[in-house]
């Protein structure tokens, strides 16, 4: 079936080159505005993480839930995210909607993220005026708040896949390019806003007290954020319908005098603008042609079977890039996740287990809250290096960004540990954001490297495409799905360290000696395109 499936692939390219539809299955350039409408989705998925980062712990302790449950909630949504995302990747590889073949999924999973911000900063309220049982209330606040974090988590880890999986389906290598460095300019930013609203006392100001409490209102900002980026995101730059381009490039019949395309004939399928139909992607094309075959067509129904071997049969520079994303997602989380708390036992000296109303209490809120001005910090940084990184790109290429990333991360976080300062410490979170726009960055243009060689491999004469049912959307979330290994890897390992260790410092130092590892890593076995 393989030899089949390859002879048959390299049959369709060269069908296709003699028909002189690669000429013009080349992508437009384009606008900058478009992709920056493209990248807005970003601004609104980071500004509700900030929103989730600021207020699910008050949420959770609110509600009452037991301590025993912490790890359930921060556990169960990477894990499904892990298992699942690649299989959502490929589903969008052969999605067949009139719509494009990733923005239904983006939709779906934007609905999803904002009824589980409903959910968890609502739940308690809604449970509340109607349920006046205060035992079954206190059962209903908890399972609404769970599912509501487990949701929202679960759907913005999973948005990322298709983002990237569009943006890499509708733009040339250097829109590409440039899209990335959007999209990790206006994550930044989102998050920075999203830390700055989070920080104000909204509950004493009006409109707290119009909406109810400052749960309400951050909601309300953040449903409103989501809801704008989105829709411009989604109406930013049209998709070829995947049945579109089978039925329009390869006729059941074609005529020697029928040409393949028209020239003049217009899409119109829910965007703000139209598509050319020579303007095709040659991915869709290939698969539409491939899919003729009933054979072909039962082959490539994605099941889980399929799907793993699909993923086993990456290339081996993709695994590599894989494995290297995870560390350097584990390195990151390991510092983030517990930076306040670092930040309000460790450099502040206080004590989160004292008594509320005490004075280590209160210097540990204080901590906290400096720590959140340092995650702003970071937000903030990352945008403006994600600017600079165009520049620096043509200088010391992508190896040097990747590599600088993880050193700077590494030594950064490795001074915060070993002499735990106010000042450095929040002066040494631009290093955060360095590592941040790194992780959002290089690794998907590496992708889109390695996708540009394997382009170029398949026009060459006598080569065929590669023949193993991947696609753009598998790639893609089997990069992404690494975050929800490392959020697991975090989750089930660095409590357990804390414990043994007594100390919370012991977060800061192995997130140094991750990072640090992820430089010789980077250095050695990811594959760089010259």
């Amino acid at each position: 079936m393989g030899s089949d499936s390859g002879q048959a692939g390299s049959h369709t390219y060269q069908s296709l080159t003699e028909d002189g539809l690669l000429g013009s299955a080349k992508l437009p350039k384009r606008p900058t505005g478009r992709l920056i409408m493209h990248s807005m989705v970003m601004f609104g998925r980071e500004f509700c993480y900030a929103v989730e980062a600021a207020y699910v712990t008050p949420v959770l302790l609110s509600v009452g839930l037991p301590k025993s449950l912490y790890s359930t909630v921060w556990l169960l949504s990477p894990i499904l995210g892990f298992l699942l995302q690649p299989v959502v990747g490929s589903a969008s590889d052969h999605c067949r909607s009139r719509w494009g073949r990733r923005r239904p999924y983006i939709l779906t999973l934007v609905i999803m993220m904002l009824v589980g911000m409903a959910l968890y900063l609502n739940g308690d309220a809604v449970v509340s005026a109607l349920i006046a049982n205060p035992r079954r209330k206190l059962v209903w606040a908890i399972s609404v708040t769970m599912i509501g974090v487990v949701l929202f988590d679960f759907a913005a880890d999973f948005i990322d896949g298709p983002i990237k999986a569009y943006l890499f389906d509708v733009c040339s290598h250097q829109d590409k390019e440039k899209g990335l460095h959007y999209h990790a300019l206006f994550t930044g930013f989102g998050g920075a806003l999203g830390y700055l609203l989070g920080a104000i006392d909204w509950g004493h100001l009006e409109l707290g007290r119009v909406l109810g409490s400052e749960f309400q209102v951050m909601f309300f900002f953040s449903a409103l954020v989501l809801i704008l980026c989105s829709i411009i995101h989604l109406c930013s730059i049209p998709e070829a319908p995947l049945r579109d381009v089978t039925t329009d490039i390869i006729p059941p019949e074609p005529a020697p005098q029928d040409p393949p395309l028209s020239s003049d004939g217009m899409y119109d399928y829910g965007s703000i603008e139209k598509v050319k139909k020579d303007y095709v992607n040659p991915e869709l094309a290939i698969q539409g042609k491939k899919n003729k075959n009933p054979d072909e067509q039962t082959r490539r129904a994605m099941t889980m079977k399929s799907l793993l071997r699909a993923l086993a049969s990456m290339p081996p520079h993709y695994r590599f890039l894989c494995i290297s994303h995870l560390i350097g997602w584990t390195a990151f989380l390991s510092n983030m996740l517990f930076f306040t708390d670092f930040m309000g036992q460790i450099v502040y000296g206080g004590d989160p287990y004292s008594a509320h109303n005490s004075t280590e209490f209160l210097i540990y809120q204080r901590g906290v809250e400096v720590g959140c001005w340092g995650l702003c910090i970071n937000s903030v940084f990352s945008s403006l290096y994600s600017y600079f990184q165009k520049v620096l790109v043509s200088y010391i290429g992508l190896k040097g960004l990747y590599f600088m990333g993880y050193l700077l991360f590494g030594l950064g976080t490795g001074f915060i540990g070993l002499f735990p300062n106010v000042y450095s410490t929040l002066v040494l979170c631009a290093l955060f954001g360095v590592m941040s726009s790194t992780l959002y960055t290089v690794p998907f243009n590496l992708i889109a490297e390695y996708h540009r060689e394997e382009e170029k491999e398949m026009q060459a004469p006598g080569a065929g495409p590669d023949s193993n049912g991947r696609g753009k959307g598998v790639d893609c979330a089997a990069l992404t799905c690494m975050v929800q290994l490392a959020q697991i890897l975090v989750g089930g390992g660095l409590g357990f360290l804390v414990n043994t260790a007594g100390s919370v410092i012991v977060v800061v130092i192995t997130a140094s000696a991750v990072a640090l590892i992820g430089c010789c890593f980077v250095a050695l076995f990811v594959r760089y395109v010259d």
